[in-house]
């Protein structure tokens, strides 16, 4: 054992020698060392840089609703910068205590501490004490972070004599450029905590749920005590081990006068494992209350080029940056809508259905709410990673058939021809049309269309009520499927792939695949007198200082004249305020001027309600993830009640509804102050309006 000491100590004093003697040469000639060794390793060291490029440190992004209420943290370093005056003095002397305790005495190279630190250790048989000052190990980590390569890690990490030297010629350089409290304060914001903590602000919330100028010494001591081995001195992980290192710090700060001998006694009783209270590492949208929606605003980001010009620039400027992104998303209305769905079916219901809500402010464009009853994940029932409400590009589907609430694009597609209202038309069931492509003009195979709800002959107002398919057929051969589709683009409704709308016969009957998030938005055109703003989930970003950076603005723009989005406002109202007696949306009324659409697509497989206030629209799909056809919503158990068939009203609706009075409890009560390019027949009058 001896010779195994006084072999170490050989190598040490050697390797010492040899860092002596090139500093001690620095100035000096490279002609007046003799030693082509010497000589070389001289030359390669004053090639080095002369100043060290300090890089931003990566800091967590946080999303947040629009009251600035956390949704979200995203990070590849879950790192908080915080100054020094925000760190408890006791922390920054348990760590000066442990890893440097000459810091405030050196010039950012300490060869007495390295050489006590050699024979301490070499007593304890292990790591006690560090040998790089705190400004070399401030060096390294900044290397680290700086580094792109295999090769620039192993050169930051001082693994030969010559970056050895490197290291402490930056340490030096430091020194000279900032004081000792600028220094600890990047080294406390640096160094790495163990359990996904960087910087000392994480750690402290890490491990003990609270921030770093709170912290006590034993608290202190404990966080200190895992910097020089992240992993195995992790006091979540391994209690035990941390409090053996816990102690040696308690020791070293009673030693400095930092503490009294009997505070460290005092700590040195309490257990590591007691002293705890971790939060949970919450990285992404997995363990956000809006997973989805959380999801929707990294999708936005990751597909524009306004946020990077490649995807990792874009991933980079996510995950590094410190970004505050400020959502359009409202905290208890979010709620309120997870709740309405999870009520309605269950996550781990056995019918597996699902459950999509939008819900999105007509005015700006705004998502306010976006949930689904699902739990963020990949395995087990209940759990998936798609977002029911949104096109493949963000994570989505396909889309879903919308059935008939696609008929108040046909509404607007014959108020822009002036079609009147009281247009009388003899709806009976089945029916057989014929139609011709609406481009060349060549006839198409005739389509049979069956009613679901009435037949008999209706106006308008009646058939928009009773939702009756031969009138909407008809009325859809009178304007053209191309008028419709045209009408239909112009709001902004696209497949779940991005695709314009098909121009086909049963376009009326919502036969083409869309999603909840084009359809809350498209409404919101009629609620918007006929001006279009397309969706939008970011209102502002700032970066780490809290400088605005640009973000692509909602282009909003005039999708119809206001007096045909008046008329169809006017028939969507009758649907769920209107005296015509058992109107298929009579259940959604909400106790203010409310307009909405029923859907329910062919063979049940899936149902829809999509409506609107002046201040909100909000789309509910109801289907089978697995495939609505395959799954319909006929003969069916959900949430332990049987249902022969399920009806846009008798689900979708109801949901609709619950949402839409918490979006509304803290708004005053507004009319839509309709005028419609013809004169109403009645004028819907409520409390207040």
């Amino acid at each position: 054992m001896r010779s195994l000491y006084r072999t170490r100590l050989i190598q040490y004093l050697a390797v010492s020698a040899l860092i002596g003697a090139l500093l001690a040469v620095l100035a000096a000639p490279v002609v007046a060392v003799t030693g082509a060794v010497m000589r070389n390793a001289i030359e390669e060291f004053q090639e080095l840089p002369a100043a060290l490029t300090t890089p931003p440190l990566p800091e967590r992004t946080r999303i947040v609703a629009s009251d600035g209420t956390l949704v979200a943290s995203i990070f590849d370093e879950n790192r908080v910068e915080v100054p020094l005056q925000a760190v408890s003095p006791l922390m920054q002397q348990a760590m000066v205590a442990i890893e440097d305790s000459r810091y405030f005495y050196h010039n950012g190279f300490d060869l007495r501490g390295l050489i006590r630190a050699f024979f301490a250790n070499a007593a304890a048989g292990e790591v006690v004490q560090g040998g790089s000052t705190i400004t070399q190990q401030l060096v390294e980590n900044t290397l680290l972070q700086a580094a792109t390569t295999p090769e620039e890690v192993k050169a930051a990490r001082a693994q030969s004599v010559l970056g050895k030297i490197q290291e402490i010629q930056y340490a030096l350089q430091l020194e000279r450029s900032l004081n000792k409290q600028q220094i600890l304060e990047r080294y406390l914001n640096v160094s790495y905590f163990g359990a996904g903590a960087y910087g000392i602000e994480s750690a402290a919330r890490r491990y003990f749920s609270k921030s770093a100028n709170e912290l006590n010494a034993n608290e202190s001591a404990i966080i200190a005590g895992i910097v020089q081995s992240p992993s195995a001195n992790d006091p979540i992980a391994y209690p035990t081990r941390n409090q053996a290192r816990r102690n040696v710090v308690l020791d070293r700060m009673v030693d400095l006068d930092f503490i009294s001998r009997a505070d460290a006694n005092n700590y040195k009783s309490q257990s590591v494992a007691d002293s705890l209270n971790p939060s949970p590492l919450a990285n992404g949208c997995v363990s956000s209350y809006a997973p989805y929606f959380c999801d929707y605003v990294l999708t936005e980001i990751r597909n524009s080029p306004a946020y990077g010009v490649t995807l990792d620039d874009r991933e980079a400027f996510l995950r590094q940056t410190g970004l505050t992104i400020t959502t359009t998303l409202r905290t208890e209305t979010q709620r309120s809508a997870q709740v309405a769905v999870d009520n309605t079916i269950p996550r781990d219901d056995e019918s597996k259905k699902a459950i999509s809500i939008v819900m999105v402010e007509p005015a700006t464009g705004g998502i306010i709410a976006m949930a689904q009853n699902r739990l963020w994940g990949v395995e087990g029932d209940g759990y998936t990673t798609y977002n029911y409400a949104v096109g493949r590009a963000n994570n989505g589907t396909v889309g879903m058939q919308a059935g008939s609430t696609f008929k108040a694009f046909t509404l607007a597609a014959a108020f822009q021809q002036r079609i009147s209202p009281s247009l009388v038309i003899s709806a009976r069931s089945p029916k057989t049309f014929n139609f011709e492509d609406c481009y060349s003009g060549e006839p198409l195979e005739p389509y049979e269309v069956r009613n679901s709800t009435r037949s008999g002959k209706f106006t308008m107002a009646q058939a928009t009520a009773y939702s009756v398919n031969t009138y909407f057929v008809r009325l859809a051969q009178l304007v053209t499927a191309c008028k419709i589709g045209d009408v239909a683009e112009a709001m902004g409704v696209r497949t779940g792939t991005d695709g314009l709308v098909e121009r086909v016969p049963s376009l009326t009957l919502g036969t083409i695949n869309v999603t909840p998030l084009t359809m809350a938005s498209s409404y919101g055109v009629f609620a918007n007198k006929g001006i279009y703003c397309p969706a939008t989930a970011i209102r502002k970003i700032t970066d780490r200082s809290g400088k605005i950076l640009s973000v692509p603005a909602a282009r909003c723009n005039q999708a119809m004249e206001r007096q045909v989005a008046d008329g169809v406002t006017d028939m969507l109202t009758r649907v769920v305020d209107g005296d015509i007696e058992g109107r298929t949306g009579g259940r959604m009324s909400l106790g203010r001027p409310a307009a909405g659409k029923t859907g329910t697509t062919n063979e049940n497989s899936s149902v829809w309600f999509v409506g609107y206030t002046p201040d909100v629209a909000a789309a509910v799909w109801v289907g089978d993830p697995r495939g609505g056809f395959k799954y319909p919503l006929k003969d069916i158990t959900i949430n332990g009640k049987y249902y022969e068939q399920v009806y846009g009203s008798t689900m979708a609706g109801p949901i609709w509804k619950t949402a839409m009075l918490t979006a509304h409890e803290n708004l005053r009560k507004r009319g839509f102050k309709l005028n419609p390019w013809y004169e109403p027949t009645e004028v819907l009058l409520f409390p207040g309006q």
